[in-house]
């Protein structure tokens, strides 16, 4: 063999070596472009599906959800001004005890139900209209809701008879807020607000059976 010859088989195999290497390295990069698409294929999915993303149904509502926060909000705050009465002008420990109680377990809800009304857009309401009613329903189907008057008596009286009325118009109070949460529990469709609705029931029916008792009544 000459040396012309040597030297042609040695060009062309590094030449095929070469070319082997080249088509080893593009392969490598494309099954790597390959996975790497898949996998922000995958990871998009993902983010997009529903079932992967816990606020994907945050704001499945309806009208009823609306009713419910925008009338118990103002039902709530009238409760935390009764309550706040019974600080220094209740005698028994155990109406202020109760007072408290509701103050702790109401002012955190209206927080919420404020939450998630300027989620959707809606009004929030500003104050308790109570003052201003003029029937214990409210005017509005906030039912149990006290007017002006049953307020003003209210804050006039002290001692046993403010126990008395305020246990009282408590009562109806709390009936009115039962009714209002058994409209949501039937006809709600946001979770949380159902599931609040379902609080308040169990909460407030409890209270009401202990403020009977207080007043020497037998619940039921």
């Amino acid at each position: 063999m000459t040396s012309t010859t040597r030297t042609t088989g040695t060009t062309r195999g590094f030449v095929r070596r070469t070319a082997l290497a080249a088509t080893a390295v593009s392969a490598a990069l494309v099954l790597a472009a390959c996975g790497a698409d898949g996998g922000d294929s995958d990871a998009a999915a993902e983010a997009s599906s529903p079932s992967s993303s816990p606020s994907a149904n945050a704001g499945a509502h309806n009208a009823q959800d609306v009713t419910f926060a925008q009338g118990m909000i103002p039902h709530h705050q009238q409760a935390l001004q009764m309550a706040e009465m019974a600080a220094d002008r209740a005698s028994s420990t155990q109406v202020k005890d109760l007072a408290e109680r509701i103050r702790k377990a109401q002012d955190p809800e209206i927080k919420t139900m404020s939450g998630w009304l300027r989620t959707w857009g809606e009004d929030v309401p500003s104050a308790a209209p109570g003052m201003g009613h003029s029937g214990h329903s409210g005017g509005s189907g906030m039912a149990g809701m006290m007017d002006a008057k049953d307020m003003d008596e209210l804050m006039k009286a002290s001692g046993k008879a403010f126990d008395t009325l305020f246990l009282t118009l408590m009562v109806e109070h709390h009936e009115g807020a039962v009714e209002m949460a058994e409209s949501e529990k039937s006809e709600g469709r946001y979770g949380p607000a159902t599931r609040l609705a379902d609080a308040v029931v169990t909460a407030q029916t409890a209270e009401i059976q202990e403020m009977n008792k207080l007043l020497g009544k037998t619940a039921g």
